[in-house]
């Protein structure tokens, strides 16, 4: 009795196994997927930033937030016209005498499309008429020769009447990366004085440069395009254009492209403006 109650008790350990179920942890590859969508979109984004212009990016954000403003004052209504009769003052066409008031008052005179008034208008598309007149040569000889008239363009807008002259590949205004004019320049510079000799609008010149081809660590376009604007103003007054009319000398440097392509050499130009005689 005694060496049975000596043997230790047997102890037996029930030990539960549980077999694996399923897969687990797969939800990083959601993050991942996630974050590779984000990069890609941030990619893309960068990219359109840098193959659009300001015009198109412009283009691309109203046609997200379009805001087509009807009607100055809002009467309060959710129509078109806000509420308003489209027989009230501020919807009814503006006519040439301004508006429908028969004495309308100067800030109701009709205003063409270019927003300025219609009296200015049409003075500036006379002036437009009668340089392109001389220009061509419709009234008799052209007082410009076939290869100095390819560096001249004339438009209208809100400010004035605009002749630009610009470069074209193999003929420059100016000596590359300088202000120093060329023999077309200075025969474009006696034209255009001998063109405006006779009016009495002021005179702006403002000048644009392309962009360089590479990244300068000191990028000389503001001051180029400053330079050359000035030298335009010396270059009419040597022609004749009297000082006193000249209302603003500008550089814009590589700001404002006149085509697509900012290198283009078509973006080395200068506009000289006759301000229109109600500014």
């Amino acid at each position: 009795m005694s060496a049975q109650g000596n043997v230790a008790p047997v102890i037996i350990k029930r030990k539960k196994i549980v077999a694996a179920s399923g897969h687990k942890g797969g939800a990083w590859k959601v993050a991942y997927a996630d974050f590779v969508t984000a990069m890609m979109a941030f990619f893309l984004l960068m990219w359109l930033l840098n193959a659009t212009t300001e015009k198109q990016r412009k283009g691309l954000a109203d046609y997200f937030s379009p805001t087509v403003p009807i009607s100055r004052m809002s009467g309060g209504g959710d129509g078109h016209f806000g509420g308003e009769s489209v027989t009230a003052e501020d919807m009814q066409p503006k006519n040439g005498v301004g508006a429908s008031d028969r004495k309308a008052t100067e800030s109701r005179l009709s205003r063409g499309a270019t927003g300025i008034n219609a009296d200015a208008a049409r003075e500036l598309a006379e002036l437009q008429r009668k340089i392109e007149s001389v220009l061509r040569g419709t009234n008799g000889e052209s007082m410009i020769s076939p290869k100095l008239k390819r560096h001249i363009i004339t438009r209208v807008t809100d400010e004035g009447l605009v002749i630009e002259v610009f470069d074209i590949a193999g003929a420059p205004l100016f000596d590359e990366g300088t202000a120093l004019p060329t023999l077309v320049l200075q025969q474009l510079a006696g034209l255009l004085s001998e063109l405006g000799g006779p009016l009495r609008n002021r005179v702006a010149i403002e000048g644009h440069v392309r962009a360089a081809p590479v990244v300068l660590r000191s990028n000389p376009v503001w001051d180029v395009s400053t330079q050359r604007a000035h030298r335009m103003r010396k270059l009419l007054k040597q022609e004749g254009l009297p000082p006193a009319r000249i209302a603003r000398v500008t550089g814009h440097a590589d700001r404002d492209p006149a085509v697509r392509n900012p290198m283009a050499v078509r973006n080395n130009r200068l506009e000289v403006i006759f301000l229109r005689s109600d500014i």
